[in-house]
């Protein structure tokens, strides 16, 4: 069973900036939520991402959720983006046969 690391990042955007970098985020794959909040923090709007998003169907599946964010945007100058992101552990990588003394 491999568990996943997760950590959170938040950047600071103007409300025209929002819709593309919410494009970014999703087409990136290892975003697994994002936190719409107001400058003061307060959280507006929550979007949880799935780990098997295709990166070509991000604009048509998530249209109408780009279109709620752009008339969200057009009303605030700030907004904060919390952005949660998972990374699977690396697997062990296969080791080179150890040879041992006296075989050839």
């Amino acid at each position: 069973m491999s568990e996943e690391r997760t950590w959170v990042e938040e950047i600071e955007i103007t409300g025209n900036e929002l819709v593309e970098r919410v494009k970014e985020l999703i087409a990136e794959g290892n975003v697994r939520r994002l936190i719409i909040r107001r400058s003061d923090g307060t959280s507006i709007l929550e979007i949880p991402l799935t780990a098997g998003v295709v990166a070509g169907g991000v604009v048509t599946v998530f249209a109408p959720l780009l279109a709620a964010l752009g008339a969200l945007a057009a009303l605030m100058a700030r907004i904060r983006v919390e952005i949660v992101r998972a990374e699977e552990p690396a697997r062990p990588e296969e080791s080179a046969p150890v040879e041992k003394p006296g075989e050839e």
